[in-house]
């Protein structure tokens, strides 16, 4: 959904477009789904885009609010992080980051490879400063750590776009599977002792329910899937970690609804100060 305001006008990421009769229309659509069960227990934050391209969504059930949400990875920001991308949500003890990843791009330009880089490194050095309440990391990051998250690594490692070869080897290949995305993911997660909840359970490659992401039907991207959607936490929560699943499967797309994507979902045990406060 895109942010409200007119053509023209500044937008509010905060809220969702409905100034003209398609966009209204959306609007109740969406307000009407989200206010019967089981929606109607949650509250929900937008940060959203001018376009409906990108943008995020937290839902949180109403007797369970946030100490504060913020829209930023640089917490003392007051506006809205570009695109809509982040929406960091502070428990009592810990926090919740939802984010929307900007593709890595095929070329280096600003809008692609650069843009992606600096993401990373403002990433890295979220999670390397935020080091007094765990952190529970969700959301489409846009990156496949290792060949056993994408369903046929040799094609994904030569892939191109209109036979373009960047000047770095690394950054050849599938957006989401060079080398140097994976790479910079992987200091991410080893500098800010994080876990990848679904590969910590699931150690083998999974060609039927192993991916969130799959390519276009038609074309040569049928049956290519990527898992590229994730819950990350914090090492603090590993004994905690009771299960992380893929709910969609097959190269037929079942429990994608319509989308490119598929739900993935986590479980944690609760913690023990909460059971016996039960």
């Amino acid at each position: 959904m895109p942010a409200a305001g007119s053509k023209g006008m500044p937008k509010n990421p905060g809220e969702v477009k409905d100034d003209t009769s398609s966009s209204r229309e959306e609007k109740q659509i969406l307000m009407r789904a989200l206010s019967n069960p089981p929606f109607g227990n949650y509250r929900v934050w937008w940060s959203l885009a001018d376009s409906k391209y990108a943008g995020t969504a937290l839902l949180v059930k109403k007797y369970y609010q946030p100490v504060k949400v913020s829209f930023s990875l640089d917490r003392t920001a007051s506006k809205y992080e570009p695109e809509g991308r982040v929406i960091l949500a502070e428990f009592e003890t810990f926090r919740l980051l939802n984010t929307y990843v900007p593709n890595n791009g095929w070329k280096e330009e600003e809008n692609s490879f650069q843009r992606r880089r600096k993401w990373d490194k403002r990433m890295l050095e979220f999670v390397v400063q935020l080091s007094d309440k765990p952190l529970i990391w969700c959301g489409d990051l846009n990156v496949s750590h290792e060949e056993v998250d994408v369903s046929h690594p040799e094609f994904f490692s030569s892939a191109k776009q209109n036979g373009y070869v960047p000047p770095n080897k690394e950054d050849c290949g599938q957006p989401g599977f060079t080398l140097n995305e994976r790479k910079r993911f992987g200091a991410i997660l080893r500098e800010g002792k994080l876990i990848d909840t679904y590969r910590y359970l699931h150690k083998e490659k999974d060609m039927e329910r192993g991916f969130s992401w799959s390519g276009n039907p038609i074309g040569k991207y049928r049956g290519k899937r990527m898992r590229i959607d994730y819950f990350i936490v914090s090492e603090k929560f590993k004994d905690r970690i009771v299960s992380c699943e893929i709910h969609g499967k097959g190269i037929e797309l079942q429990g994608f609804y319509g989308s490119d994507h598929c739900p993935v979902s986590l479980e944690l045990s609760p913690a023990i100060s909460d059971s016996n406060e039960g």
